[in-house]
């Protein structure tokens, strides 16, 4: 006998004006199944995840069925779907920071959940609240349920989310980019986490994301979207062997993969969705001329020795922070984010800052930048001590020093269209008129690979993925010198990626710019950066360059990183999914 699915999605339309995000989709998710939704940014993943749990927003036009265990899912805040939601679905949503309660510490938002949907006492809520913060990886949980969400880094506010859904243990669990933020040890953790979820409860796992090689380690089943329509679906084996699409074996084509070695003069290859969905004609082809062969210089050959001056020196860099007393109430204690960090990044190069959330990447990148200030420590741009500067300097150095932030979201102001955003330096730096400004910031977006007419759209308009390519626009819009990236492309689908990183190297040869990239993605690294430099809880423990970290690790904490990180193509007998079959 045929046991009946848990969640079946029949015909789904979602509508917002003019706009068709979802267009006829159907699919199932079957009891203790991972079915992963893979595309690229803006065909319809987070949409259609927000009409399984009812909630879109208002505006949005919807039709079709969408039943769990048998009974229709309704678009709404009734009584019904308030306990349905948290208790038998829960979401995992894709920018923690907005998704949690600004004003609320949280260790009593994870309690909170709790108390809604079980039988218990708030003292032992709380107890649990800690309990599952040290689940899934974060370290001090009694101090850190303490915290309010701007409190936390990224990763650990993601962290804190995976948390929230987790509390009630639901039925089916609906992961909207769940691991985007995290590095891959942690990421490794949280995917266990929610296996053994899934093994002790039975539940299921509708798992979005647009990183291939998780696909592979833990889906079932794969459901392939392009401009909210289905493209393909079918078990993981056969998409990643033998997929029917053009578009499906595209996309896998284009995924990094960190077995494949460095090679000089690369780039990263995309997905050409207009020659999959649109191919020219024949007489097209014989119009179109071949494309003229760039030219390189030494910043883009990533195997060349590097003799050039530095432009950026970190000096013994330290920053503390005094932590509160926890949820559960402890003394207080100083935490030492960055712990004596002395780092050289020469001109035109790349240099990688890798390690696990919470490690110090993002507050070191912010004391380079000078948007916060080291508790003691030196930092030297073109040979001038920035630590010291304020004022007119301040702002001189700013306009040469730009930050890619790792929440596209959190760092745009949602009242404020984002062509103006985008160019508001060059307005504070006196650069250009409106007219200049606004021709500028239409030039960036389509750069980026927006459309110009973008510019007058507001943030809430775009998704995570389009959100950030709007960063990185703002972030190049003053021709800075050196640019940290905090996580700049790991919200971006593969394509859209491999096209911003190539702007980004093609922006490096054409005007000498400099990176600091902070990431957990070793797989982009390997063929993006000439130096690696791997941070743990707050120290650089190895730094050397990119192949040599990549076939000669020396600590043993680099060695866990590179073993942690999901393959494109893994052995089926390794699986992460395979664990717990």
């Amino acid at each position: 006998m045929q046991v009946p699915p848990l969640l079946s999605v029949k015909d789904l339309h979602v509508s917002f004006g003019k706009v068709k995000a979802v267009r006829g989709i159907s699919f199932d998710v079957q009891p203790g199944e991972v079915v992963c939704i893979v595309g690229e940014s803006g065909s319809g993943k987070s949409v259609t995840a927000r009409a399984l749990m009812g909630l879109l927003e208002d505006g949005a036009v919807s039709s079709g069925e969408i039943l769990l265990r048998g009974s229709p899912i309704k678009n709404d805040d009734s009584p019904r779907m308030n306990r349905i939601r948290g208790r038998d679905i829960a979401m995992i949503f894709q920018e923690p920071l907005t998704a949690l309660n600004p004003a609320m510490r949280v260790g009593h938002q994870i309690a909170e959940m709790i108390l809604n949907h079980t039988d218990v006492s708030r003292r032992d809520a709380q107890a649990q609240a800690v309990s599952l913060l040290d689940r899934v990886g974060i370290r001090d949980a009694k101090e850190r349920a303490n915290a309010y969400p701007h409190e936390l880094s990224g990763g650990m506010r993601q962290r804190v989310m995976i948390a929230c859904a987790c509390a009630a243990n639901p039925g089916l669990i609906i992961a909207d980019e769940p691991t985007t933020a995290l590095d891959v040890t942690i990421q490794a953790q949280v995917l266990d986490l929610l296996f053994k979820m899934q093994r002790d409860l039975g539940s299921s796992l509708l798992f979005v994301t647009h990183d291939l090689g998780v696909v592979a380690e833990i889906a079932d089943r794969v459901v392939v979207l392009y401009k909210g329509e289905l493209i393909e679906q079918g078990p993981v084996e056969k998409i990643f062997s033998a997929a029917d699409h053009p578009y499906t074996r595209a996309l896998i084509k284009a995924a990094p993969d960190i077995n494949l070695p460095r090679s000089p003069l690369r780039r990263f290859p995309s997905v050409d969705t207009e020659a999959i969905f649109n191919p020219p004609s024949d007489d097209t082809k014989k119009k179109q001329r071949p494309p003229a062969r760039a030219k390189h210089s030494h910043a883009m050959d990533r195997t060349r020795p590097l003799d050039l001056p530095a432009l950026l020196e970190v000096r013994d860099l330290r920053r503390s922070f005094t932590l509160g007393r926890g949820l559960l109430k402890g003394p207080r204690r100083k935490l030492h984010a960055v712990d004596g960090v002395s780092l050289t990044i020469a001109r035109g190069t790349t240099t990688a800052l890798i390690g696990e959330s919470g490690s110090g990447k993002t507050t070191l990148g912010r004391c380079i930048a000078q948007l916060d200030r080291p508790t003691s420590g030196s930092t030297y741009f073109a040979g001038q001590d920035t630590t010291v500067l304020r004022g007119a300097p301040l702002l001189r150095f700013r306009r040469h020093v730009q930050t890619i932030f790792q929440d596209p979201y959190a760092s745009l102001n949602p009242r404020r269209p984002i062509g103006e955003a985008i160019t508001d330096g060059l307005a504070i730096h006196g650069l250009a008129d409106q007219k200049e400004r606004d021709t500028r910031a239409r030039g960036l977006l389509q750069r980026v690979g927006l459309s110009p007419e973008d510019a007058l759209r507001y943030p809430h308009q775009f998704s995570g993925g389009q959100r950030q390519r709007i960063a990185i626009a703002r972030a190049l819009a003053l021709d800075p010198e050196f640019i940290i990236a905090d996580e700049a492309v790991s919200a971006l689908d593969v394509s859209v990626r491999a096209q911003v990183l190539n702007l980004l190297i093609e922006l490096q040869e054409e005007r000498g710019l400099s990176f600091l990239f902070i990431t957990h993605d070793l797989s982009t690294v390997r063929q993006f950066a000439n130096r690696i430099a791997i941070m743990q809880n707050g120290r650089i423990v190895e730094e050397a360059p990119t192949e040599e970290i990549f076939t000669s690790p020396r600590h043993p904490y680099t060695r866990d990183l590179l073993s942690a990180v999901p393959r494109l193509f893994p052995d089926p007998g390794t699986r992460l999914r395979q664990r717990y079959l």
